[in-house]
């Protein structure tokens, strides 16, 4: 049976059919994706679900998807991923206990919250044997209404996968990652960082922040219309010297013609670069403060390499400027890694559109 992976993102819906999963390459059978108006997602939650179930319908017929189960994903600013000890015990029964190991700990009600556990090892404390691991909590009906939109599209969802441990089994789990990698993925709203060890996720946080900031800053700053401030943003370009007011560069369009310099004429606008300068150094300072935090508490197994993943690195100069501020090597992350595709899967839109579609198909991959 066929799964699909669904990212239910703030700008658009994407999703991802895989073939036989018992193959060594897995065959990407459909993708496609569609872009959502503004407010029908936001932050990861479906708000406005009288427009999202006509698009996912609309989203199934032209990505010609076949099966109707999918697999969703949660990692918005509700989800809490933590570590946490547990006495050893059967994973149902941690999963039973999550509740009254969390009490007081949490801004929202238990009641009014869902958790799952993540295992990782086992050791001792105070000579009794305990289970060390990641807590994951989220808030519960921001999850039911996310299926429940769903299920009114007529599909099935199976599955609901934290986004950071299905870019973890896409990237590094697959392409048997070695050493100690921190993967981050810039999404519109939401910007996961999950580091690995040998291609297994130890430490996982979630940042509020993503690539729509820069849309939504120069949207307010300059008073343009939310379509002018995202063509804007794409043909900026981030300095290295970020300290200085010269370090984030705007670069002039690549087309041309009257019409384009004239709707794009803010470019030059020195109110633009520092926006631009402003939202780099406080997303770009977040992840580098992330991966601080993790090397201090495991000093034995610094992170040595970062890779990126996302819409949100697409702007240019991202990930020279995050190498410069944290030190380390940064590369984007490849995901196609033992994939085919279908013969009538274009594969060569993949490769101008890929980077979009990660967190769909990490999730189409759950059924592994």
């Amino acid at each position: 049976m066929n799964f699909v992976g669904l990212d239910i993102g703030t700008t658009g819906l994407r999703a991802v059919e895989l073939g036989d999963l018992r193959k060594k390459k897995v065959s990407i059978l459909h993708f496609h994706e569609i872009r959502l108006p503004q407010g029908a997602v936001i932050k990861g939650e479906i708000a406005q679900p009288e427009i999202v179930g006509p698009a996912l319908k609309k989203l199934w017929s032209e990505g010609g998807f076949k099966s109707k189960n999918v697999v969703l994903g949660v990692g918005n600013h509700r989800t809490l991923v933590r570590d946490l000890s547990v006495p050893k015990a059967s994973l149902d029964q941690i999963r039973e206990s999550l509740p009254f190991h969390v009490q007081g700990n949490l801004q929202i009600p238990i009641e009014n919250s869902l958790f799952d556990f993540y295992p990782l090892s086992e050791g001792l404390s105070d000579l009794a044997p305990v289970v060390n691991g990641l807590l994951v909590t989220t808030e519960k009906q921001s999850i039911l209404n996310n299926i429940h939109s769903v299920e009114l599209a007529g599909l099935t969802p199976v599955e609901v996968d934290l986004v950071p441990f299905a870019l973890s089994r896409l990237l590094l789990s697959r392409s048997r990652s070695v050493g100690t990698v921190a993967l981050v993925e810039v999404g519109a709203s939401t910007t996961s960082i999950v580091v690995a060890k040998d291609g297994v996720p130890n430490f996982v946080r979630i940042i509020p922040a993503g690539g729509d900031d820069l849309t939504q800053s120069l949207k307010t700053g300059l008073g343009l219309e939310e379509n002018k401030a995202d063509a804007l943003k794409r043909t900026l370009r981030i300095g290295g010297d970020l300290a200085s007011r010269e370090g984030a560069l705007s670069l002039t369009p690549e087309c041309t013609c009257a019409k384009c310099h004239a709707d794009l004429a803010t470019v030059d606008d020195p109110r633009v670069q520092e926006i631009l300068r402003s939202v780099s150094i406080e997303l770009l300072g977040s992840i580098r403060n992330t991966i601080s935090y993790f090397n201090n508490i495991s000093q034995e197994s610094a992170v040595v390499e970062i890779l990126l993943s996302g819409g949100g690195t697409l702007l240019s100069g991202f990930g020279e400027a995050l190498s410069e501020m944290i030190h380390l090597p940064v590369t984007s992350a490849e995901p196609l890694v033992s994939f085919t595709f279908a013969r009538k899967t274009g594969s060569e839109k993949w490769q101008s559109k890929g980077a979009n579609f990660a967190v769909a198909l990490g999730l189409a991959l759950r059924s592994l």
